[in-house]
């Protein structure tokens, strides 16, 4: 044996482990078998698993079913890693056993041989998986795991997103811009118009995610194996639920159905899915951004985002729309997650999901990249950008598609001539509409006034 090993067992026999780690052999025997991508699963996925832990010791002791030093020495070490204490000691790939039962041990082990540090003798088996079992506890983490991250962080985030908008709108309500239609000039609209469009589309998902939320508080702890809560008391789900509550500050409850939640996957998908929505509506909201702003002479030149960074490494005076690049490329990444996670959750065969690590991988990743996205794209690129208003005005001004506003009162037909004629002379429209038509300019000019035109307060 190495001086920098210790020997540890467990049922399949002694394996050598790092001597300073707080984890045991099962822990490093999944180490040993999957050195694949080097990632791990998210810190706050770890941090639900120890809330598991500290909330079945104390539904354990409650049932007379664990003594109170070790209910104690478990909850304690478990706090430490609520609390962000021992991050290295999880090193287990997220492409593991697809129970996710390695990941399970893995805290398991380091409860025990904490609570052991403390003079207290805890079987990681025994007393932290009590009344638990890895098919019950990883799909409960996961989604502790998203509740909490979408109430704490993305929805706060969102609404930031969303009230930055809503402020840039009104900053901006008596801007008119010509409206745009399979990137084609339309008729005009204001630029409150277009962010409040921007706004009630990122409300649709904001109004969706407490309802998601609500259904993922339902939890499948207590149905250990295989839903039928084998060797746990029969009081221990919902008293878990209770301590749950208790350490989180959240309103978990026991699920009447275990055998849902532990066979399938569906409440994930559903959460996903509002999340790809996000990213769908977040990517429009950065490419609309990425147009306005193209240029700034040989683009649409509507608007300038807050100069950030050099643009080219070459090309001196270049810069880029770098955040809109970078959400769009977050939107990328989130339908990939999506794409996973929906043929990860169709792999609930029987009685159990067996792709839980990559499904809480890929759903705790989407939280926290839209969370960011959110924030930035608030923050650095609509809070500041100005509108260039001498190009929105000489646009607005040529504008054949103005005519449409003529339609009632000359016909389709004579409109088209008009905007044609004045499309390929250059000219504005009013101009080339006073010479083919028998209306005042006065009446040219009040129907063709594009302010009027957005029909704006």
């Amino acid at each position: 044996m190495s001086r920098e090993t210790r020997i540890e067992t467990d049922s399949m026999g002694q394996v050598e482990v790092p001597k300073n780690a707080l984890y045991g052999a099962q822990t490093q025997r999944a180490v040993n078998n999957f050195p694949i991508s080097g990632l791990t699963l998210p810190t706050d996925l770890i941090k639900a698993i120890a809330r598991i832990k500290w909330s079945a010791a104390a539904a354990n002791q409650q049932c007379a079913d664990l003594d109170a030093d070790k209910s104690s020495a478990i909850k304690a070490a478990a706090q430490q890693i609520i609390e962000g204490q021992h991050a290295d000691q999880f090193p287990i790939d997220v492409f593991q056993t697809g129970s996710g039962t390695s990941s399970n041990m893995n805290v398991n082990e380091v409860i025990a041989h904490i609570a052991q540090q403390q003079g207290v003798d805890v079987h990681p088996n025994d007393d932290v998986n009590r009344s638990q079992s890895s098919n019950d506890t990883i799909p409960t983490a996961i989604q502790i795991a998203s509740v909490m991250s979408v109430e704490q962080q993305l929805q706060p985030a969102l609404k930031h997103l969303i009230d930055t908008i809503r402020n840039k709108a009104v900053e901006l309500r008596d801007v008119v811009k010509t409206g745009r239609t399979h990137l084609m000039d339309a008729m005009p609209l204001t630029m409150a118009q277009e962010l409040n469009a921007w706004a009630g589309q990122l409300e649709l998902t904001a109004q969706q995610l407490p309802q998601l939320c609500e259904h993922s508080r339902v939890l499948p702890q207590g149905g250990t194996a295989i839903g039928t809560g084998i060797n746990a008391p029969d009081k221990f789900a919902d008293l878990f639920a209770q301590s749950l509550s208790e350490q989180t500050g959240l309103a978990f409850k026991a699920s009447r159905n275990p055998f849902t939640g532990i066979a399938g996957q569906e409440l994930n998908v559903q959460l996903h899915g509002q999340l790809n929505t996000l990213a769908t509506t977040l990517l429009k909201v950065s490419n609309d951004l990425r147009w306005m702003n193209s240029g700034p002479l040989a683009g649409l030149g509507e608007i300038q985002l807050t100069p950030l960074q050099p643009g080219s490494s070459i090309m001196p005076g270049k810069v880029n729309p770098v955040i809109p690049e970078a959400v769009a490329m977050v939107a990328a990444q989130i339908n990939g997650n999506h794409t996973t996670i929906t043929t990860a959750a169709q792999q609930g065969n029987f009685q159990l999901n067996v792709m839980l690590p990559v499904i809480g991988y890929n759903l705790m990743q989407s939280i926290e990249l839209l969370t960011q996205s959110c924030q930035v794209l608030a923050d650095k690129a609509i809070a500041g950008f100005e509108v260039n208003h001498d190009n929105l005005e000489k646009a607005l001004a040529k504008n054949p598609i103005l005519v449409t506003a003529l339609n009632p009162v000359i016909g389709y037909s004579k409109a088209a001539e008009i905007a044609k004629r004045a499309y390929k002379e250059k000219r504005p429209i009013i101009d080339v509409a006073d010479e083919m038509t028998d209306m005042s300019r006065e009446e040219l000019s009040k129907l063709l006034n594009p302010k009027d035109l957005t029909q704006s307060d």
